[in-house]
């Protein structure tokens, strides 16, 4: 046998031992035989799988070594720039890791995953997302009806949170007809983002030259094109999608319907968890939590959402210190995890330590590149410390990379009310109010009634009093025992110097929480402005009536006989009396 031959036959048997221990999680075995195969062939692909075996034991450095120093990163094989992408990450050098995966993707727009991790783990801003999807070539690696559907499912993967989304995406229309929804779709919710399948047969003009069969077989065609994007309407990424949407326009009961449908087909499904815990933090929904939390921790107790949802079990509960505990543990597990590092955050910030809460924000805004919710947090907490110029700091860094998120121009009309910028403030309240209202077909999610509120207040500092009501009272019909905002509405009204009404409001303030000072407080000064302004009797005579001096002789003629008569009178009033109180008992 030739030299070369024994060389081949060697190194595919120890190519084999090497998919064989890697199967079986012997990494260290896997990275001697990989080692040996290299040194026999020098093939890239051998190559791959030692630097491969090296990244599996984390030794990223001698991985990162070994593909540099083979020239491989030069070579347009998406798979080593994933992998490159991967160590780098490990490394903690994200900025060089997001370089390697756009250009995998480029090379192969089919590697899903370089594209997943880029979005993922917020690599890039919503901006850099779209110059990406607009970037790779699409339509140089697939036929044009492949392509729109490409496309369409990795817009799937883009941000939500960054802008309100008015509505979800229409339904899937094939020719200008509607497809009708497939089973597991929503029918409340549109089934699948707009996709227009490009055809070369939309004009009368070029149907005339083709013949008959080819127009039947354009016609078949067309037919399976609209079965496969019906078949992937059912897709679970779609609702996934779509439940991101609802999530992030504060729609938390459809959106958790939403993901239980998902998780009736898929009871674990990796994209749909992180959404379903949130939507029961925000609903307060402990009891289902608790129950997906241990069966998360039961079977897979090494990923990251399984000590997350633990932790927000525990935050919603209100057993912070228990929260900070499993949510620490879920950032061990996996640092680059957003959702972990910000309910980490929030289990500080809900008992005030400012200091902590912005420690774990700063982190995650290190990790979380191309998302704002850090940002925003950051500026929240400086604001509760009074600091409000690096709270304003903050707050511009969150608008720079999500211009139109009201929740941005809510807190910075906040800042702009401590400042007492009154009509500043107004004007981002009134332009968070827009934004929502644009958005939002039906009521306004509760969770906008500090909104409201806080028009209602600003509206008074400027003294549009009938204004800063109807505001108070919107929030009202969202949060209808309020006593901080049915305290406001009586001091509106005091200020109008409706003490009628001014008393009432307090009143019912005071009957839902006793100890409020400020209701307490305000009542006693509305009674005392209000008893020296209203008049007792408006009727009373200003003086004293004079009334005739009548003789002594006629006052005893009239009294006497009343009295005798008195006496011969049976006792009518005391059998009425008794009479009534018998009909009482009998009912």
């Amino acid at each position: 046998m030739k030299t070369l031959d024994k060389i081949s036959v060697l190194a595919e048997k120890y190519r084999k031992l090497v998919q064989q221990y890697v199967n079986l999680h012997v990494y260290s075995a896997a990275l001697f035989w990989a080692d040996k195969a290299v040194v026999l062939t020098n093939n890239p692909k051998d190559v791959f799988w030692l630097a491969q075996c090296m990244f599996l034991q984390k030794q990223y450095q001698r991985a990162a070594f070994q593909l540099q120093s083979k020239g491989l990163d030069k070579q347009a094989i998406s798979s080593f720039l994933l992998l490159k992408g991967k160590i780098l990450e490990a490394m903690d050098n994200r900025g060089l890791a997001s370089d390697c995966y756009k250009q995998a993707l480029r090379y192969d727009i089919y590697c899903f995953e370089a594209f997943d991790r880029l979005v993922k783990y917020q690599m890039l801003d919503a901006k850099e997302e779209r110059e990406l999807l607009q970037s790779i070539p699409i339509q140089d690696q697939c036929p044009p009806e492949e392509a729109a559907v490409m496309k369409s499912l990795y817009e799937l993967r883009l941000k939500k949170y960054h802008t309100p989304t008015p509505h979800l995406p229409p339904p899937v229309t094939v020719m200008n007809q509607p497809i009708a929804n497939t089973p597991g779709s929503v029918n409340s919710l549109p089934a699948s983002p707009y996709i227009q399948l490009p055809t070369s047969i939309s004009t009368p003009m070029i149907l005339s030259n083709v013949g008959k069969n080819d127009h039947n077989k354009m016609q078949v065609d067309t037919v399976i094109d609209a079965q496969i994007v019906a078949k992937l309407q059912c897709s679970l990424e779609l609702l996934v999608s779509q439940a991101e949407v609802l999530y992030y326009n504060c729609d938390y009961q459809n959106c958790l319907k939403l993901t239980e449908q998902v998780l009736k087909k898929d009871p674990y499904h990796e994209g749909c968890l992180p959404i379903y815990i949130s939507c029961m933090v925000e609903l307060k929904q402990s009891t289902k939590l608790f129950s997906m939390a241990h069966a998360l921790v039961d079977l897979y107790p090494n990923l990251a959402i399984s000590w997350f949802a633990v932790g927000c079990y525990y935050y919603v509960t209100g057993k912070s210190d228990s929260a900070r505990g499993y949510l620490a543990k879920a950032t061990c597990i996996d640092k680059l995890f957003g959702p972990a590092w910000l309910a980490y955050g929030h289990s500080f910030a809900s008992e005030n330590e400012h200091d902590q809460a912005m420690a774990a924000y700063f982190k995650a805004s290190q990790l979380m590149r191309g998302c704002h919710l850090p940002h925003l947090y950051i500026g929240l907490e400086c604001g509760l410390t009074h600091n409000i110029w690096l709270a304003e700091k903050f707050f511009l860094q969150a608008q720079c990379i999500a211009p139109e998120d009201p929740f941005i121009l809510h807190e910075r009309g906040v800042i702009s009310f401590q400042s007492q910028d009154y009509e500043k403030a107004e004007d981002y309240f009134r332009e968070a109010l827009v934004k929502i209202k644009r958005i939002q077909l039906g009521s306004i999610p509760t969770i906008w009634a500090p909104l409201l509120n806080n028009l209602g207040h600003v509206s008074r500092k400027l003294k549009k009093f009938r204004e800063s009501l109807q505001f108070h009272n919107e929030a009202l019909v969202l949060m209808s025992q309020h006593v901080p905002t049915i305290s406001a509405i009586a001091y509106v009204h005091s200020l109008m110097e409706n003490y009628d009404d001014a008393v009432e409001w307090f009143h019912k303030a005071l009957s839902l929480k006793r100890d409020d000072t400020f209701s307490t407080t305000m009542l006693s000064y509305v009674l005392e402005q209000w008893a020296e302004e209203k008049v007792p009797f408006s009727d009373c005579p200003e003086g004293l009536p004079k009334f005739e001096p009548i003789s002594r002789n006629v006052s005893m003629e009239q009294s006497g006989p009343s009295l005798e008569s008195g006496q011969d009178m049976p006792p009518v009033g005391n059998e009425t009396q008794n009479e009534s109180v018998e009909m009482s008992i009998d009912m």
